[in-house]
């Protein structure tokens, strides 16, 4: 799964890398601090498309029906790709609300001992990675549930099953444009959510330090992403 993530890049630079138009106003301003521990609940950047055109919006980490939020149950922040298209819960999503949520690696835990020990997931290579999501909200639409977006997850396929059974499903640019696309079909959106996320090759990891676990928007601070034997020099 992905419980927490890294997102300290401005949506500039996503849409850069993605290769978007960034000459526009809309692209100037408008970014949040950096943040290095982004934790459900909370509303980072997401990226999808509008006309063709690449839009970037914040919204809610965690989804849950009418139902759910009225019996106070706690939303859903992933969705196994598995059941995303067939499972009750998202499947009007994958059809209508396929978005990118992109970031800089994203955390799992071990147990060590008794202890949670957390590490940081990035692309071996210095790029962002672009994660598929799926979201209820709908752009310039007066909603009146609780909006917000999930984190679409595979199994991991071996190798980094050390750390964690699922990841999330991160996309090459092109991909990630393809699955934002209103106008993909269902059926090769299924197909690029199915085979076309990045391998285990394309990714290293390593230890953080523990005060990752702690949950508050104070703890954000770019150390989070430092291996533990840098931070012991």
């Amino acid at each position: 799964m992905c419980g927490r993530f890294e997102q300290s890049g401005t949506r500039r630079h996503y849409a850069r890398v993605l290769g978007a138009d960034t000459h526009g106003h809309e692209w100037q301003g408008g970014d949040t601090v950096p943040q290095y521990n982004v934790s459900p609940g909370s509303a980072p950047l997401m990226l999808h498309t509008l006309n063709g055109k690449l839009q970037s919006d914040y919204a809610t980490w965690g989804y849950r029906t009418p139902a759910e939020g009225a019996a106070k149950r706690r939303p859903w922040i992933n969705a196994r790709v598995e059941k995303a298209l067939t499972g009750r819960y998202f499947r009007h999503m994958f059809r209508e609300g396929r978005v990118i949520i992109p970031g800089g690696g994203w955390f799992e835990w071990t147990v060590e001992g008794s202890k949670k020990q957390p590490w940081y997931i990035t692309r071996k290579v210095e790029a962002p990675i672009f994660m598929a999501g799926l979201t209820n909200f709908r752009p310039y639409t007066e909603q009146d549930v609780e909006v917000g977006f999930v984190i679409v997850t595979e199994d991991c396929e071996g190798g980094m099953v050390d750390i964690h059974d699922r990841r999330p499903v991160v996309l090459e640019p092109e991909d990630a444009w393809r699955w934002m696309d209103p106008d993909t079909p269902v059926e090769e959106a299924v197909h690029i959510a199915h085979t076309r996320s990045l391998p285990t090759e394309a990714f290293t990891w390593w230890r953080v330090d523990r005060a990752v676990n702690r949950v508050d928007p104070n703890n954000n601070r770019r150390e989070l992403i430092t291996p533990i034997n840098e931070l012991t020099r």
